[in-house]
């Protein structure tokens, strides 16, 4: 199955994702965890809430309902 080329470039969605996961990380790496579930603020967490946001719009491409696999 061969992707089409604009399969290739990245999107708005895409680009929010690697954002997002990004500041995520960096948030781990400060607090010296390998995980947000080793953090006492997972439940409470708007930097994550906002990453799990960003890959549920990153899987459906805006719309909501359905993914695009």
């Amino acid at each position: 199955m061969q992707k089409n080329a604009q399969e290739n470039i990245p999107n708005q969605w895409d680009i929010a994702l690697v954002k997002k996961k990004e500041e995520l990380q960096a948030c781990q790496i400060a607090k010296e965890l390998h995980s947000c579930l080793q953090c006492e603020l997972v439940l409470s967490c708007e930097l994550r809430d906002a990453y799990v946001i960003s890959v549920y719009e990153s899987m459906n491409r805006g719309d909501s309902g359905g993914f695009e696999f």
